[in-house]
């Protein structure tokens, strides 16, 4: 089945699983995928990915998720901001801050995926993702 905005639901189904308390899920693996739970991983949102081979040829990413003692989760909030309908760019000077930075914009850069904050750094600008708190 082809899905119209694969990184959407992606989203939707980590949301989902933090909603319903669960230690994982699992997604449909692409590139721009197992690069945006690289980015999740390096910043604590979840405690780690695996990628997995199935009986398919589609690879899966198992994405375990990160809570504290009292069941609650590491990650806050995911919004998708660029969608198939409607891209949304910045410039180097342009990239938000989620949260008044407790929280972080994942860009789509010449250089790969990467938060907003390392972009900023290395003086580039890209589609903005996602926004994690």
């Amino acid at each position: 089945m082809s899905l119209s905005d694969p990184i959407a639901d992606m989203l939707t189904r980590v949301r989902n699983a933090i909603i319903a308390r669960h230690e994982f899920v699992l997604v449909p693996a692409s590139r721009t995928k197992i690069s945006i739970a690289k980015v999740l991983k390096e910043e604590s949102f979840i405690k780690d990915y695996e990628v997995l081979k199935g009986n398919t040829p589609q690879r899966i990413i198992k994405i375990h998720l990160a809570y504290d003692g009292k069941k609650q989760s590491a990650l806050n909030g995911l919004q998708r901001v660029s969608k198939p309908g409607l891209r949304v760019y910045c410039r180097k000077g342009e990239i938000p801050r989620v949260y008044g930075g407790l929280g972080v914009a994942i860009l789509s850069t010449s250089q790969g995926v990467m938060t907003g904050q390392q972009a900023w750094k290395k003086g580039l600008g890209g589609e903005i993702l996602c926004y994690v708190w």
